[in-house]
């Protein structure tokens, strides 16, 4: 068995894969039913999945419901993203300690070796947009290179569209193409019930060398490739990439920007739930006994005043700099910094924002109408 082979596990063999993986000394990943969400966080074995759950979204709303199957994989995605265990919301950079002799320092070490259970295709993209980010830079993040090291990433196409979901128009999936180990397609069909896997890597090929599997017919490969044209073709969200970059360029005084300011409750919500987004701030933090201090790095928001505060005050005190500082950024600007889209079309900016703002809706609005000249204070 090769890279790029296919292959068929049951049930029992994905159960035997997480426990070789965790016999393997990895801390595994996977999604699992929490608070009226699907979250990512440690599983222990098969049954901690959300086996016959699903998610309905829309902009704005989020809820779970009961399959009447039991898919291991039948949901889209939840408010977490991967991002915050390679890039975790709060993390210690350094910590002092006074002595006698005056102070000692230490520096955390970082959790890992992972395995990502679960990962969908729109995720990989957004991982490996961190990865330009973190590591290919002329700085790299040591801690974000120590947590990315060694990572095994068991993806999952996906076998249903979700209303807010539009990778299709970000050419992320809904089928991983690449970034992984081994990547599943979950097959429901009568009394079958199995996995169609796609070996990514050595690692994924070592992976399945220590589980129950055989090899995939060209009839599996083929009712595999089926579920993602499907899902593609039934794509909840759709948004026009052509020329993107240079029409928001030419949009910055649009007035569609103030009528999108007057909706945006600037709650950080997108920005916290975006699998790609990497603002942070650091606070200096100290024991009340003055023995102890720590440099702690936590996300941060270019929805906040502070966040573009300099000497005399914030750059962007309005709402409507703001947003239009995060839809550019996300959908232009990165493209010049990186290479690449900041968004990769998961939805959740949409779903997680509590008045429903729909990106795709706002930048065909910012497109249809001709620029007009810029409102004082903008």
């Amino acid at each position: 068995m090769a890279p790029n082979s296919y292959v068929v596990l049951e049930k029992s063999g994905l159960r035997r894969l997480v426990t070789a993986l965790r016999e393997g000394g990895r801390s595994v990943v996977g999604p699992r039913l929490r608070d009226g969400a699907i979250i990512y966080d440690a599983i222990e074995s098969l049954d901690d999945l959300p086996i016959g759950w699903t998610d309905e979204q829309g902009p704005g709303s989020y809820r779970l419901r009961r399959r009447d199957d039991q898919a291991c994989f039948g949901y889209v995605v939840g408010p977490h993203s991967w991002r915050r265990f390679l890039h975790p919301p709060r993390v210690t950079l350094f910590r002092l300690e006074r002595t006698d002799d005056g102070f000692t320092t230490r520096v955390p070490v970082p959790e890992g070796p992972y395995a990502f259970l679960g990962v969908r295709p729109c995720e990989l993209a957004a991982i490996a947009v961190q990865d330009r980010v973190f590591l290919q830079g002329p700085f790299v993040d040591a801690g974000y290179a120590a947590r990315r090291e060694g990572l095994f990433v068991v993806a999952v196409d996906c076998a249903q569209a979700g209303a807010t979901c539009f990778c299709a128009s970000m050419e992320t999936g809904p089928r991983a193409r690449e970034g992984f180990d081994l990547a599943l397609t979950e097959v429901i069909d009568g009394e079958s019930h199995h996995f169609v896997v796609e070996v990514g890597s050595e690692a994924g090929q070592a992976a399945m060398a220590e589980v129950p599997h055989r090899p995939a017919s060209e009839a599996e490969v083929a009712a595999a490739m089926a579920i993602s044209s499907a899902t593609t073709a039934a794509m909840g969200r759709q948004l026009d990439t052509d020329g993107l970059k240079e029409s928001l360029y030419d949009s910055v005084d649009h007035p569609h920007w103030d009528d999108v300011a007057g909706r945006c409750l600037a709650c950080t919500n997108c920005t916290m739930v975006c699998p790609t987004c990497f603002c942070t701030t650091v606070q200096e933090v100290s024991d009340l006994d003055g023995r102890c201090g720590s440099r702690v790095r936590l996300w941060d928001s270019c929805f906040t005043t502070e966040f573009s505060y300099i000497h005399g005050g914030p750059v962007r005190s309005s709402v409507k700099a703001r947003y239009r500082q995060w839809l550019t950024h996300k959908l232009a600007t990165w493209i010049d910094q990186f290479g690449t889209s900041g968004c990769v079309g998961c939805g959740r900016c949409i779903t997680w924002c509590p008045v429903g703002i729909d990106l795709t809706a706002e930048v065909r609005a910012l497109r249809q109408t001709a620029a007009v000249p810029a409102h004082e204070g903008s």
